[in-house]
């Protein structure tokens, strides 16, 4: 059985849970208390030395520690229905949208929250090693957020979906982008009409309850 290592109110799990249940995959949850530092603990340590969710083990037993490696992994081995892709053109629009979401989304808004928050002090970036907080960081990263904004409701005019003519990975890491960056008190305004709702739509899913 897959077994995924999970944090139920973290946004990086998430992608992760949504691809499961997008392709019907059956498999074990292990939930890890990232609030109380499990992550950081002996414990988990021997099961991810990177201390992040999520991780992903295989039935042949591999670790995927990234949401990179879990995809990929899950498509190969399930791929249907197709989430990154069937045609060259496809594949490559999909990436492409998909890491332009991590970069100018989720890492704006973990640059914001990571440098801004103090709960977060000496935590500005996840894993094992503690790096300070830079507080110019959290302003210039609100400012990506904010950006990030713009550029979907750009993107999304005149579109159902944000990368091909097909739902893909890129829908389910910009929904998940999109609802993170509450944590920073951003979400889509009136000044975002096609983000809305093409967010709305993305609602009507029932992966997106996960």
């Amino acid at each position: 059985m897959i077994i995924l290592y999970d944090c139920a109110t973290a946004p990086s799990p998430r992608r992760a849970r949504i691809l499961l249940a997008e392709k019907g995959i059956a498999h074990e949850t292990v939930q890890v208390d990232l609030a109380r530092g499990e992550q950081l603990g002996a414990a988990y340590r021997e099961i991810n030395p990177q201390c992040t969710v999520p991780a992903l083990r295989t039935e042949e037993g591999t670790l995927l520690t990234d949401n990179a490696g879990i995809a990929a992994w899950l498509e190969a081995a399930h791929p249907h229905p197709p989430l990154m892709g069937i045609t060259p053109r496809e594949k490559a629009e999909i990436a492409s949208w998909n890491w332009r979401v991590e970069f100018e989304g989720l890492m704006a808004i973990a640059e914001t929250l990571r440098n801004g928050s103090p709960a977060m002090a000496n935590r500005a970036l996840p894993g094992p090693v503690n790096y300070a907080q830079i507080p110019e960081l959290a302003q210039r990263g609100l400012a990506r957020v904010q950006q990030f904004f713009e550029t979907l409701n750009t993107r999304l005019a005149g579109r159902e979906f944000l990368a091909t003519d097909r739902f893909s990975l890129a829908d389910i890491t910009a929904v998940v982008a999109v609802d993170f960056a509450r944590v920073v008190r951003v979400k889509p305004g009136e000044q975002h009409p096609e983000l809305a709702r093409w967010r709305a739509a993305m609602a009507q899913r029932p992966s997106m309850s996960r």
